[in-house]
């Protein structure tokens, strides 16, 4: 059989667009291969992945046992019915690869029933969550998992795509980024930027409050490329970018005017920098990056807690802005915004008949916590960066954002908290009574009635019904008081998520698992209550403020202090366009004014007690 040769990206300097959104029937797939329960052996997956290209639309079939007990014929059943798929009537070339098999699609070959047979013999076994985290460590991402009826094992449909996270336990997870780190990174930020805006949108705002799509692909080379200097005692690549790319803006959603420090941008398009231009200047910042990284492995350069921290935030400072542009962009898919290049479009209706089917809620709507101590926090202050004794001390060094440090003591009282996140159904039976708040900027109202925004563009509220609902804290707040609740403090939540939130690495949907939000597991007796909120950011009642111990950033100044107005609310947890590293640390903060509608937040109501 012919491989393909392993490639990432299309070249990334391309500045090429299609003006019109690509549909389904313009991304198909080449090929299928049929692996068996015993290629769950982690290498061989990685040596068959790498032979796959990227975003090829080519898509994997495997049997995943959790438990010894027999499929009896299932496999062969529910193949024929799987979406994305058409292998019934097929014939298959048998494979033998470091004594495991598969199959691929040819004219000639076995019969499909071997393959069959195969899988439903016993073999390797790994739960739900596990199957996930091999996947991910070996690039590869399921479109579609179908179960079981006994839940003993799950055909799952996978596809190499252009973009995956690894597992935190194969990355730093949160000292000093790696090369690899980054460069996985890049990807995400290259298909986003570059694959996803058509040039027709480089000038335009797809959300009033924020600049135009152009200045964020300046604007993350610009900032890596200040604070590296900074960090270095360099000078700037491009002064003029430093002048016009620094910094975003934030203004008050009820005074537009007002506004934190930030930069001064062109006023007339044609005063921009082209996107050429930005490009060749991105690809100089990150060489700039990669040499650095050179001298510090050859001791040229000996790596300190200041510039393993300049690493560190510029590598989260882009992982955010992924989602930010991400979460302006939704608001023009379907009329601007491109799908995600390299990836399977969702097979929404079986997705759609899943979910109905799976969604089963817990025995008991809501759970009771505390009275406890908890903590919130880490210990990693920046001012002391440069004291003798410190300056050295990189190595399992977890780094953090300002408004993370230090760690402190909370009491907790007793409440009562929602398993689940408030979904767009239950919004939605709500919201047709109260239509006088208006509505959500995640929804589109049109002739079909409401509909759900994604970045593959609407879809049927019927198919986003068990997702969490996205929305601002004003009204997410109103439905809570409906209820005769309240939404939760940072503490209250932070003790939710510490005890039932499983995380990337058990499962969540983060990291860009889809491309859009899936319904909340948590509550259910078999898992211990633990499960996943959905792939959302959750809203506090908390105000962002200073706190006993801060240490304000000065490698981005202003960063949390900013915001210290009364006017943005704490949020945790990740959405699902949250790369692992933020979402993975409990002590992250992302904040949010409270009457801002835009971002990937949900909310969960809670009830004194």
């Amino acid at each position: 059989m012919s491989f393909y040769s392993d490639s990432s990206l299309s070249n990334s300097s391309s500045t090429s667009r299609s003006n019109t959104p690509s549909s389904a029937s313009d991304f198909q797939p080449t090929k299928f291969f049929l692996l068996s329960p015993a290629l769950l052996d982690i290498q061989f997956l990685r040596k068959f992945s790498k032979k796959l290209d990227k975003g090829s639309g080519d898509r994997i079939i495997i049997s995943i046992n959790h438990s010894d007990a027999p499929t009896n014929g299932w496999v062969q059943e529910a193949i024929t019915t799987l979406p994305c798929v058409d292998v019934e009537g097929k014939r298959w070339e048998k494979h033998l690869v470091d004594e495991s098999c598969y199959f691929t699609e040819t004219h000639e070959g076995v019969e499909f029933e071997e393959w069959v047979k195969v899988c439903t013999s016993t073999g390797k076994t790994a739960s739900p969550a596990q199957a996930l985290n091999i996947f991910a460590s070996v690039g590869l991402r399921s479109i579609f998992g179908q179960s079981s009826p006994c839940g003993s094992s799950t055909l799952h449909v996978l596809e190499r795509p252009a973009v995956s996270f690894p597992p935190l336990e194969l990355a730093s997870p949160w000292g000093v980024p790696t090369e690899q780190e980054w460069k996985d990174l890049w990807a995400a930020w290259d298909l986003v930027t570059l694959g996803m805006i058509p040039s027709n949108m480089l000038h335009q705002k797809p959300i009033d409050l924020r600049h135009k799509c152009l200045f964020y692909i300046g604007h993350i080379p610009t900032f890596l490329d200040m604070l590296m200097a900074r960090a270095l005692n360099q000078p700037n690549s491009e002064p003029y970018f430093a002048q016009i790319f620094e910094r975003g803006i934030d203004p008050h959603v009820d005074d537009p005017e007002h506004c934190h420090r930030h930069s001064e941008v062109p006023t007339k398009d044609e005063d921009w920098p082209s996107l050429g231009t930005i490009i060749a200047f991105r690809d100089r910042v990150r060489a700039r990056l990669l040499a650095l990284y050179d001298d510090l492995a050859s001791g040229k350069r000996k790596i300190n807690r200041n510039i393993g921290r300049m690493l560190a935030m510029t590598h989260e400072h882009e992982g955010w802005h992924v989602e930010t542009l991400l979460y302006m962009l939704i608001q023009r898919a379907g009329t601007g915004t491109l799908p995600p290049p390299g990836f399977v479009t969702p097979p929404w209706e079986a997705l759609s008949a899943q979910w109905d089917a799976s969604c089963t809620p817990p025995s008991s709507s809501t759970v009771t916590l505390g009275p406890v101590a908890i903590t919130l926090g880490h210990d990693d202050c920046e001012g002391n960066d440069f004291d003798e004794g410190v300056c050295d001390q990189v190595e399992g060094h977890e780094f953090g954002w300002d408004n993370e440090s230090p760690s402190r003591q909370v009491q907790v009282g007793k409440f009562r908290a929602e398993w689940r996140p408030i979904s767009n159904g239950e919004f939605h039976a709500w919201w047709v009574n109260r239509k006088d708040i208006g509505i959500p900027p995640s929804w589109v109202e049109g002739e079909e009635g409401i509909q759900v925004r994604t970045l593959y563009g609407p879809v049927p509220l019927s198919v986003a019904k068990h997702w969490p609902v996205l929305s601002s804290y004003d009204m997410l707040n109103e439905f809570a008081k409906s209820k005769g609740g309240r939404l939760p403090t940072e503490p209250e939540l932070r003790l939710f998520l510490d005890t039932y939130e499983v995380g990337y690495e058990g499962g969540a949907n983060v990291g860009i698992r889809n491309w859009h939000p899936v319904p909340a597991t948590t509550g259910l007796e078999a898992n211990g209550g633990r499960g996943s909120n959905g792939g959302v950011w959750e809203w506090t009642s908390t105000p962002l403020d200073s706190h006993d111990g801060l240490s304000p950033t000065e490698h981005f100044p202003g960063y949390s202090t900013d915001f210290f107005d009364g006017k943005h609310h704490v949020v945790l947890g990740a959405s699902y366009a949250t790369i692992p590293r933020l979402a993975g640390r409990r002590t992250i903060r992302n904040f949010y004014q409270p009457n801002y509608p835009y971002p990937w937040v949900g909310a969960r109501v809670v009830y004194d007690a």
